[in-house]
């Protein structure tokens, strides 16, 4: 608390609203929307990544209120920093931004300008180096994205020079502001805010990111299995402005020959990874995922948290049943007032009681939602679990005990299958797959965070990739996230949220759960290539030789009801979702030697009192359970990116 007070240490005009402060619950609408200051300033970052002899500038779109400013009183800042102002737009309606034939700022997108200006703050929307109206080359979360941003910061504090247009050389100060900044966004733009929190840049009080990146190499690749067709340069072709497009092939040259699509760690992806630098954030964080995000999957958020707290970080987390969605469009009339508090507090200083609130929200169930005090639960423990040859032959079973020496199970890869496949036909001995299931269990039984799946398999060619998926077996109403709008439904009605103008209305069209009646549920994956089972650099196997390797599986938190079943697969290629080796082996399981370690709220004793009593059933002939095929995700999202 003594860092956010000592954020409203502003000059005497505002010295008795920062006073009283920290006794406020609520910043309230007092300020005008149609009168607030629109204005552009071009903020120096200090590279020169288009090669043009002259320090880059990215242009930084602003709304704040007027009078505020006329009164002498200075503001705080939320800020989105984004690549897709011009390309692609943002939010479930692919907005963009606008201007007037002056070039001035009409369309902020998205609600916050016109929700939290009339409540006392500024909304900063930059345009990251080489997009929209800014210099400079996009380089994939790499050195010149982050100081697009971090720049803007440093200029809000008064450690960067402003410009009152992209070439000229009058000096624009941002004397307006208080200098404590939250920053927010979806998809890249909670990337970027992630990537900025990792460099302590001083000022940045609070970050949202939604759906966010935190290191790039995992969202390319899965422990050197590729998850897309392409590569960083292709992402970077489509945001980057026509200018850009011109003056930046060494920049593309560079996340070509830097990314190879081998999966191999270089010193591009280290640069990329904001993990290893968690102990530099100050900022508090609050992040919001869709657990069946096959976007920005869900390792993302799970690596993160972890590493904020080992460090002390303070955090929240929302997660829904949603794909890549942000939570305006999946719990639109909470999100907002929560956003608000949480900016209050931490950007204002006010006593709200938000940072004391439970730290997590889980949705159990389309618009059914838990909270837990902390995230993971107390009492949350990684617990072995041990596949084991079944009764069935290639049906198998999954419990505390390891199987005996020797045991084994066989799948041969089949790249057109998916996870789907396999769990449809979990009680069927097919030769795409190792299945391995609890029978139904007593009890609820509960997973909150990352699970690793550890397996020594004896590959018949050279090259092998490898899944594994846990799924609960047994009947349950989800969002239908591999649908095309990933969980929701976009109505024909509008809301309004905040004030607004002719060019900027502040109404957005109304969602709601788009839900689908499945017989399994998909809750987490993992992917891996073989080849890289030594680290970072992956190596040719030998045939008939067994291999050892863990794959890291996505993070979640999900309920097995009492009465269905835990399954664990282990296959080859996910289709869809993992690009297919070279060749399409047929891989040998050593069960003695492979373990499931999942995060159990109880531990191993939650799960013991949950299998109590319950055997495997004897698999059946019939139709089998219908469930979501996963959808294709795109490496440029579309507007609800």
């Amino acid at each position: 608390m003594a860092a956010l007070l000592a954020v409203l240490a502003v000059p005497a005009g505002a010295a008795t609203a920062a006073a009283g402060a920290a006794a406020r619950r609520e910043s309230r609408p007092v300020y005008s929307y149609d009168r607030a200051v629109r204005e552009s300033v071009w903020v120096e970052t200090g590279t020169d990544g288009d090669a043009d002899g002259r320090p880059d500038r990215v242009a930084v779109d602003i709304i704040r209120p007027r009078e505020a400013a006329e009164q002498g009183r200075r503001v705080p800042v939320i800020m989105d920093a984004s690549p897709y102002y011009s390309c692609c737009g943002r939010g479930n309606e692919s907005q963009k931004k606008t201007y007037d034939a002056q070039g001035r700022p009409v369309q902020f997108p998205l609600f916050y300008d016109n929700y939290f200006v009339p409540r006392g703050y500024a909304v900063v929307l930059v345009d990251l180096a080489g997009t929209n109206r800014s210099d400079g080359c996009v380089d994939i979360g790499g050195r010149s994205d982050v100081r697009s941003a971090k720049a803007v910061v440093d200029w809000l504090n008064g450690r960067a020079r402003g410009w009152s247009s992209r070439t000229g050389s009058t000096a624009v100060r941002a004397g307006w502001t208080t200098g404590a900044v939250g920053m927010i966004g979806k998809s890249y733009d909670g990337t970027i805010a992630n990537a900025v929190a990792a460099t302590g840049v001083e000022g940045l009080r609070t970050i949202v990111p939604i759906g966010g990146i935190s290191s790039w190499y995992d969202y390319y690749f899965a422990k050197g299995a590729a998850l897309y067709d392409g590569g960083p340069d292709g992402l970077a072709t489509g945001v980057e402005s026509p200018e850009a497009q011109a003056h930046c092939q060494a920049q593309q040259r560079a996340l070509v020959e830097g990314a190879p699509r081998n999966g191999d760690w270089t010193p591009l992806w280290s640069e990329r990874d904001y993990v290893k630098d968690a102990a530099k954030v100050r900022a508090s964080v609050f992040v919001v995922h869709g657990m069946q995000d096959l976007n920005v999957r869900t390792k993302h958020f799970g690596q993160w948290w972890d590493a904020l707290a080992r460090n002390g970080v303070e955090r929240k987390i929302w997660l829904s049943q949603t794909g890549h969605v942000d939570p305006f469009d999946f719990r639109r009339a909470a999100w907002v007032p929560t956003l608000h508090r949480w900016f209050d507090h931490y950007l204002l200083g006010y006593d709200n009681g938000v940072e004391r609130e439970p730290m997590a929200d889980i949705e159990r169930a389309p618009d059914q939602w838990s909270t837990d005090r902390v995230w993971p639960p107390s009492g949350t423990r990684a617990t072995a679990l041990r596949p084991a040859a079944g009764a069935v032959p290639g049906v198998g079973t999954l419990g505390l005990k390891p199987a005996p020496a020797g045991t084994t199970a066989a799948f041969t890869d089949d790249p057109t299958h998916d996870e789907s496949d396999w769990s449809a036909h979990i009680d069927q001995a097919t030769p795409d797959k190792a299945g391995f299931t609890t029978g139904p269990l007593t009890r609820d039984l509960r997973l909150s965070g990352s699970s690793r799946v550890s397996v020594t398999v004896t590959p018949s060619t050279g090259s092998a990739h490898l899944s594994a998926v846990l799924v609960d077996l047994g009947p349950a109403t989800i969002r239908d996230y591999a649908a095309r709008d990933e969980g929701i439904t976009t109505l024909p009605d509008s809301s309004c949220w905040g004030l607004g103008t002719t060019g900027d209305t502040g109404c957005f069209k109304n969602t709601e759960a788009d839900t689908e009646q499945v017989g399994y549920t998909v809750f987490s994956r993992g992917w891996a290539d073989l080849g890289h089972y030594a680290g970072a650099t992956g190596r040719p196997l030998t045939p008939g030789e067994p291999y050892a390797i863990t794959l890291d599986l996505a993070a979640t938190d999900h309920v097995v009801p009492a009465g269905h079943r835990l399954a664990l697969i282990v296959a080859g290629t996910d289709a869809g979702l993992i690009v297919p080796a070279a060749t399409t082996p047929h891989l040998t399981v050593d069960l003695s030697r492979s373990r499931a370690e999942l995060p159990l709220v109880g531990g191993w004793q939650a799960f013991a009192r949950a299998t109590a009593g319950s055997h495997p059933p004897v698999p059946r002939a019939g139709t089998p359970p219908h469930g979501l095929r996963p959808p294709v995700p795109s490496r440029i999202p579309s507007g609800n990116a």
